[in-house]
């Protein structure tokens, strides 16, 4: 069975993340899609939050499992013994920082993980999780950008309501 992993903090998520794990579950025998508890940030959703999202918003696609992890990618991999990582692309200057990730992983992995990018979809290649919290935070429209039952969350977070 091939299997990947398509790791990131999904804070929200975006039509551009699901497009990605969309096309990744139809690569793939499973997708594990894995909200990546990152201490450096301060996240709107909490690691729960988030993977609740993700589960309702592919509950449609049997292939996809949600899961989360703390720490290097290359050990949690080495847990799910699995040794692709997915990641999307929107910009080259995405590619850039992903190139480096994706060499580093291979590298301290013993090359035993490699990395498929992903580019988004023309439709979504404009967002980002951080544009979709800026827009929210002023009350602008987030309905193109992510679910609907997402945007309601979001605008809850700030303190509103659709």
């Amino acid at each position: 069975m091939k299997a990947a992993i398509y790791p990131g903090s999904f804070d929200p998520v975006t039509f551009g993340h699901l497009d990605v794990i969309t096309r990744a579950s139809q690569i793939f025998d499973e997708l594990i899609v894995s909200v990546l508890n990152n201490t450096q940030k301060t996240p709107l959703f909490s690691v729960d939050e988030r993977v609740n999202i993700l589960k309702e918003a592919t509950m449609h696609l049997p292939n996809v499992r949600i899961d989360s992890f703390s720490g290097l990618l290359i050990d949690y991999a080495k847990t799910q013994n699995i040794h692709v990582v997915i990641r999307g692309l929107r910009a080259i200057t995405d590619f850039e920082f992903e190139l480096q990730i994706a060499q580093t992983n291979r590298k301290l992995s013993n090359e035993e993980i490699d990395t498929i990018f992903l580019t988004t979809s023309l439709e979504f290649a404009y967002l980002s999780s951080s544009s979709v919290k800026e827009i929210a935070s002023f009350k602008g429209d987030i309905l193109p950008c992510v679910p609907a039952f997402v945007a309601d969350l979001v605008y809850e977070k700030y303190g509103f309501k659709r």
